[in-house]
């Protein structure tokens, strides 16, 4: 009786049931991977929509049509992003100016993100019947806002559901010649499928049914196929190339601090060095993290060229993260840079990075929101210049594609590269997230990136989770967060121009999806 009456609530049914459903999605992304989850979760908000869309037109018809679906959608989404990115505010803790901001943050951004979602349930709840069309139009309704969610305002494709297959590298090896928003669509299609169980009313939505799980199936055999045949052309191509480059990720597991003294710094720059190993008869790529010189500008660290004399040879090319000074501006603004040096300590090659976190690395309308004494969160100097271009490193033997931090999320970043790349490069600074989930979430986009691209992706993240990544997402090795030292490896040479039509697949998914929903509609009852 209880539960019954629970249900017939609007505000159980329209407000607390979604948000709970959306909380609990994230126990199924990194570190928890409790996909299954999912199996749950999409069947119970299809079945809450399609009950409110017929209560609407009864018990809740003082209400407006369509403000119930939305809400539905809107707390689902304001759930997911709550209990999905609650460790951004966690990056707000390091400055105390701003802690007065990590309420505000904790609670403003799943209230704007939520609003995909909550469109999404108007485009489609009006039109959801128990019926197989229905599933398809409710998932490239939801595929669909979660692309406008990666694209507009400067884009934020965090855990897109097709994330939650991160731990199964076998299934996610589709990725390759589909492309992320395909698998994601297809993702959510697979999570619905226990409604047809649950609403049979014909063969034919069972017929359906083992369709998909046969395509599922079917999609795990070519995965292992793929893998398999990998293996033994690496192993091939290792056979032949012995000579190529040694390559030490390094995670050192410094403490964030942008307020160092220069003994303190060339402590921290000693500690690195050690952890790196260096060996001067060696020829070997050095790989630092991101942050490892504290928000200080090359020009102020030049100092520390007799440290790297004393402690690396000819042999030795060393890559980090560093703010370099914006030349073509007349006003004094830093690039958040990676650089390659030398056992000079002079620049080789540099990237600027071109997809700047809002907020983080630059200020949206700076000039208005500085009047109310906001900065951008990390500190050191105003708002970061965006870069306007990203070219290969070409280093040893290695045509290297470099992403800094969160560019790594952005499949845009990979698929537009316009030369042949031998590995992706991605350096993080991790530290910001402390012991939250988020680091464990950042890494997952990076098994993403090397299937897609079908090339080997290297990653060091202070206080993240740094690894060598092969072109099929395996681990190859991998430091844990909060563990210093090294891995190191030599690079097979793949080479590889390939392009993923990431979009093109996708859209015409969607186009296949409405045309059967338009189609069908009528014949499902």
């Amino acid at each position: 009786m209880f539960l019954s009456n629970l249900i017939n609530k609007r505000i159980s049914l329209v407000f607390l049931f979604p948000l709970f459903l959306g909380m609990l999605t994230v126990f199924t992304f990194q570190p928890f991977n409790f996909t299954f989850l999912n199996f749950l979760i999409f069947p119970s908000l299809f079945t809450i929509l399609v009950y409110v869309e017929k209560k609407s037109k009864s018990t809740y018809r003082k209400k407006p049509y369509l403000i119930n679906l939305f809400y539905v959608g809107y707390f689902f989404g304001v759930g997911f992003f709550l209990s999905g990115t609650y460790w951004i505010s966690h990056s707000l803790t390091f400055d105390s100016d701003l802690n007065y901001l990590i309420p505000i943050s904790l609670v403003l951004i799943p209230l704007c993100l939520g609003l995909f979602y909550g469109v999404s349930t108007i485009i489609a709840g009006p039109f959801l019947k128990n019926n197989f069309p229905s599933i398809l139009l409710f998932c490239a309704s939801f595929s669909f806002l979660d692309y406008l969610r990666a694209k507009i305002f400067t884009g934020f494709p965090w855990n897109l559901w097709a994330y939650s297959w991160s731990w199964f590298i076998e299934i996610l090896q589709i990725l390759n010649p589909i492309g992320l928003f395909a698998f994601n669509l297809l993702t959510l299609t697979i999570f619905c499928c226990p409604l047809l169980i649950l609403y049979r009313k014909n063969n034919l939505n069972l017929s359906i049914f083992f369709f998909l799980i046969l395509l599922f199936f079917s999609n795990y055999i070519y995965g292992s196929f793929s893998i398999n045949k990998n293996t033994k052309f690496i192993n091939n191509l290792e056979k032949n190339e012995n000579n190529l480059t040694s390559i030490k990720i390094v995670s050192p597991n410094f403490d964030l601090n942008y307020n160092l003294s220069q003994s303190e710094l060339n402590n921290q720059i000693l500690k690195i060095i050690k952890f790196s190993e260096p060996e001067k008869n060696k020829k070997t790529l050095f790989i630092w993290p991101e942050g490892v010189f504290g928000g200080y500008s090359y020009s102020e660290v030049k100092q520390i060229k007799s440290i790297f004399q004393k402690n690396f040879s000819k042999n030795h090319t060393v890559i980090f993260g560093i703010n370099l000074r914006n030349e073509y501006s007349d006003k004094e603004t830093y690039f958040n840079s990676l650089i390659a040096v030398n056992n000079n300590f002079e620049i080789i090659y540099k990237y600027n990075k071109r997809k700047l976190v809002p907020f983080g690395e630059f200020l949206p309308f700076e000039d208005f929101f500085k009047n109310f004494g906001l900065q951008k969160i990390s500190r050191g100097y105003s708002s970061f210049s965006k870069g306007d271009k990203q070219q290969n490193l070409i280093i040893y033997d290695y045509k290297v594609l470099p992403l800094i931090c969160y560019e790594i999320i952005f499949p845009e970043m990979t698929q537009n590269k316009n030369d042949e790349v031998n590995f992706i490069l991605n350096i993080s600074e991790d530290g910001w997230f402390g012991g939250t989930i988020g680091p464990y979430q950042h890494f997952t986009k990076a098994i993403y990136r090397a299937i897609e691209s079908n090339t080997y992706l290297l990653r060091s993240a202070n206080k993240g989770i740094s690894a060598f990544i092969n072109n099929k997402g395996i681990s190859i090795k991998r430091l844990e967060p909060y563990e210093s030292g090294n891995i190191e490896l030599k690079i097979p040479l793949i080479q590889n121009n390939y392009k993923n039509k990431n979009d093109l697949i996708f859209f015409l998914l969607l186009f296949t999806y409405t045309v059967i929903f338009l189609t069908l509609k009528n014949r499902f009852k």
